[in-house]
């Protein structure tokens, strides 16, 4: 087979959403906390509802240099199409972080390593079922009495995206003779396509009222660079592999209750 690439790009509409979220922070001893979450989010310019996700997670401060964290995330998206949740994701992740500080200006470095988990029924030659992805995030915050204000830039690479060999007429996918046909003139070769899909800036503002309670509020914009395999469930028959990108802008609030 005469092995080409072939790939279409889409323009995305913009998107806005919005994400609301309630946790709590256990300080266990100094250094170590456990924390808990639920989040609800909504998509399509606010008006649909998107998912729910819970956070369980574990992180140590080593120093006022590091810090170290693990968790899960249980992820349960919603079609508004059928009006019925889909089957969950479950995810599990583990990070580092490093902090230089300069009078109340603090920058951080952190690497999250997440593996995710899609359970149910799928096309694995278009989405590997085990998602392997590393987020990059640098960060600047002032920390003031009250407010502190924030500031972040982050990277998502996905790390196992699939990697399509096809040949490609410049209409159709087709046979080495160059027929059209309904039997695959491509084949997926591997899940080792890593690239970055997400480009993500941020800013926002964390708002601590007492030692208990704290907001944070925040603004997301995330530039989208999907790579996206449409496929039978056989494999036989590529339809479409093309790249999405655009904007996804979303607003968040965060409580958090700490004890």
């Amino acid at each position: 087979m005469g092995a080409a690439i072939a790939q279409t790009d889409i323009a995305l509409d913009p998107e806005f959403g919005a994400r609301v979220s309630v946790g709590m922070d256990w300080k266990i001893v100094r250094g170590l906390h456990l924390t808990l979450s639920e989040q609800v989010r909504f998509d399509n310019n606010f008006s649909d509802f998107d998912r729910l996700q819970t956070q369980l997670g574990l992180s140590y401060k080593v120093n006022p240099y590091f810090k170290f964290g693990a968790g899960y995330m249980l992820n349960v998206p919603f079609s508004s199409g059928s009006g019925a949740f889909k089957s969950p994701r479950h995810r599990l992740y583990a990070d580092v972080k490093g902090t230089a500080r300069a009078g109340k200006w603090a920058f951080s470095l952190k690497e999250r390593f997440q593996w995710t988990y899609r359970q149910g029924d799928m096309n694995e030659y278009q989405y590997p079922r085990n998602a392997l992805t590393l987020k990059s995030r640098l960060m600047v915050k002032y920390n003031g009495r009250k407010a502190a204000p924030y500031a972040y830039f982050e990277l998502r690479n996905f790390l196992n995206a699939p990697v399509i060999y096809a040949n490609f007429d410049g209409t159709n996918y087709v046979n080495d003779d160059g027929s059209a046909t309904d039997v695959a003139g491509w084949f997926l070769h591997s899940f080792k396509g890593g690239y970055v899909n997400r480009y993500r800036g941020c800013v926002g503002v964390d708002l601590k009222f007492n030692k208990h309670n704290a907001l944070d509020v925040y603004f997301l914009a995330d530039g989208v660079n999907d790579k996206v395999v449409d496929a039978n469930s056989s494999g036989t028959k590529l339809k479409s592999y093309t790249r999405e990108h655009g904007f996804v802008g979303g607003l968040g609030v965060e409580y958090t209750f700490s004890f």
